[in-house]
């Protein structure tokens, strides 16, 4: 049990390493399911496109869910964007930086997917093969067919085994055709996420490097007071168990003793330590109390000794009230950042 408590410490402490790590598996992922994958084209004008334009669109969709969702973040994103805002208001840039820093790993793995799709080219072959220019690729000297008969001709040219219009236009050249279009927009698609994203990595830092610090800083903040919040809560939880078994057990033996079992009673000796854990909180309803408090209206974020709080939520609801101790100069510089 301590060797996986260990392993999830070691996850936690190098979160960004980590889903950068999960992120690059599921890119891998992504081309061996395409590789693996048995692409069938239906070879009919109905079903064509739907088809192509399914198999190249869907999986990246999926797989761009499946970032967020394996992102630890998308929790915490979600919470502070839903709070109420009692006395810390909310700073929508770094709730922008933190959807963006997730949007970006969870793209990875269908980019990959689009890329290896287009340079392949089955998926646009299927999708667009009835859009064939047979006035420049087609026998122009063959009998004239009606429309539907040529977009049945045309929809068959995927599938080697059951074409039959080598007469109006050649399977090879069609397909050809088509594959050199599709890795075109392949490479053009590369080329195009490599420029954005040289563009997201170094230069946007350069037009906005205080507001880029600050969104750092603080979504930097929220995750670890929300670690910090749940070991805090772990720990008082931990210690009012420990006080509430002990007084259960205690309980027991002067009941026993009530009725001649007369048993040796003997103080624990971390007792005393564990009840200072609690934090004046020693029963059920002041705890929901506190967590309800939490939740609703968090502290402002100054460093000084914090209002007295009244009934279930903080003193002064509205504008926070800086301490008649704090200099206007530390306001004015607290305000600067928040």
């Amino acid at each position: 049990m301590d060797k996986f408590r260990m392993i999830f410490q070691f996850f936690q402490s190098n979160q960004e390493s980590f889903m950068n790590g999960i992120c690059g598996i599921m890119a891998l992922a992504s081309t061996q399911m395409y590789s693996a994958f048995d692409f069938n084209c239906p070879c009919l004008p109905q079903y064509n496109l739907a088809y192509g334009l399914g198999i190249l669109l869907v999986p990246p969709f999926i797989l761009f869910l499946l970032g967020f969702v394996l992102n630890n973040n998308i929790s915490m994103l979600a919470e502070e964007w839903r709070r109420p805002r009692g006395r810390r208001g909310k700073d929508a840039a770094v709730l922008r930086y933190m959807c963006c820093s997730m949007a970006q790993r969870a793209m990875i793995a269908p980019v990959v997917w689009l890329s290896v799709t287009l340079l392949d080219g089955k998926c646009i072959t299927c999708a667009f093969c009835t859009a064939v220019p047979l006035e420049s690729l087609g026998n122009a000297s063959h009998p004239h067919l009606s429309p539907g008969e040529v977009q049945r001709v045309l929809a068959r040219i995927p599938c080697k085994e059951i074409y039959n219009g080598q007469q109006l236009i050649a399977n090879e050249v069609a397909v050809r055709y088509l594959r050199c279009i599709s890795q075109a927009l392949g490479w053009c698609f590369v080329l195009l996420m490599t420029i954005l994203a040289f563009l997201v990595r170094s230069l946007r830092p350069c037009f906005s490097q205080a507001a880029f610090l600050k969104s750092r800083y603080w979504s930097h903040y929220i995750d670890i007071e929300r670690k910090l919040f749940d070991e805090t809560c772990a720990e008082h939880a931990r210690s009012f168990a420990k006080v509430c078994i002990q007084q259960f057990f205690e309980g027991m033996s002067t009941d026993l003793e009530a009725a001649h079992c007369h048993l040796p009673k003997k103080a624990p000796a971390d007792a005393g330590e564990a009840a200072e854990k609690l934090l004046g909180i020693t029963d059920q309803g002041t705890m929901n109390m506190a967590l309800k408090s939490w939740h609703r209206c968090k502290p402002p974020l100054r460093l000084h000794p914090p209002a007295q709080p009244i009934g279930n939520g903080w003193a002064g609801e509205g504008q926070p009230h800086m301490h008649p101790s704090v200099p206007r100069k530390e306001t004015a510089a607290y305000y600067s950042w928040v």
